[in-house]
């Protein structure tokens, strides 16, 4: 039968196990946090007309081997890396599908893919989440996810063998696209052209206590029957309004 969004109804009750990922827990911490939305994708496989441009990912995991390159050559952390401290070495970050906890309380699983596990001077570790953006501190409004997805890298690392976490930081990877760079000839070749990048970090607070209560919150709202209302102006629920009335037209 047909829920009030037109969807079929697949009922999630305490019995049944959720796996969310670090990423999604973040979106409840969002200021624009809507639980319809939350909802109905927890009860669908995929959403439509989701797009995400792979070139960033494709940036992300070009950080990643540039930094493991470089400690393998060098047996030393790049310089842009410095504001985090004494690094000693790095750990190759685990499969997602072997970084992912359960946790009895709310019978979720939690599961995640850090970008980089750097290893300090005292054995402790550091997470670090690379991020193609401009940098602007406290002001992005992803930190809030971000912080989260973060802190959950952080509960599952603690209990997967890579304890203690110490500390948490976003590298934003900014492009370096001022009329200075692109006059430099050094940045043009036969094959096309070089771009380059700065890096700026960003210290995420360690808060391992606020994992806990946001897989409550997802147990919650998936075992509603219903799906919850919608946040007041929400762009995506207007969205699916108008859609559903073009469809019932």
């Amino acid at each position: 039968m047909p829920s009030e969004t037109g969807l079929p109804k697949q009922r999630k009750l305490m019995s049944d196990p959720i796996t969310i990922s670090a990423k999604n827990l973040g979106a409840l911490a969002m200021p624009d946090f809507c639980p319809r939305c939350f909802w109905i994708g927890m009860h669908v496989d995929e959403l439509p007309y989701q797009i995400f441009p792979g070139i960033f990912s494709s940036i992300d995991s070009y950080n990643k081997r540039l930094v493991h390159g470089w400690f393998d050559r060098h047996g030393s952390a790049p310089a842009w890396l410095s504001p985090l401290g004494n690094i000693k070495t790095y750990r190759p970050p685990p499969h997602y599908s072997k970084f992912k906890i359960f946790d009895a309380e709310s019978n979720v699983t939690l599961w995640g893919s850090p970008d980089g596990i750097l290893v300090m001077d005292d054995d402790s570790h550091l997470i670090v989440d690379y991020k193609t953006a401009k940098f602007t501190p406290h002001q992005d409004s992803l930190f809030p996810m971000y912080e989260v997805q973060l802190n959950a890298y952080a509960v599952i690392g603690e209990q997967k063998g890579f304890a203690p976490v110490s500390g948490l930081a976003l590298v934003y990877t900014e492009p370096v696209t001022d009329p200075a760079a692109a006059a430099k000839d050094s940045n043009q070749s036969d094959a096309g052209f070089v771009m380059g990048f700065s890096a700026q970090i960003e210290r995420v607070k360690l808060q391992p206590g606020k994992i806990p209560p946001l897989l409550a919150q997802v147990r919650e709202i998936s075992d509603r029957e219903r799906p919850p209302q919608a946040r007041k102006a929400c762009k995506n629920c207007l969205l699916l309004e108008k859609l559903l009335a073009i469809a019932g037209g």
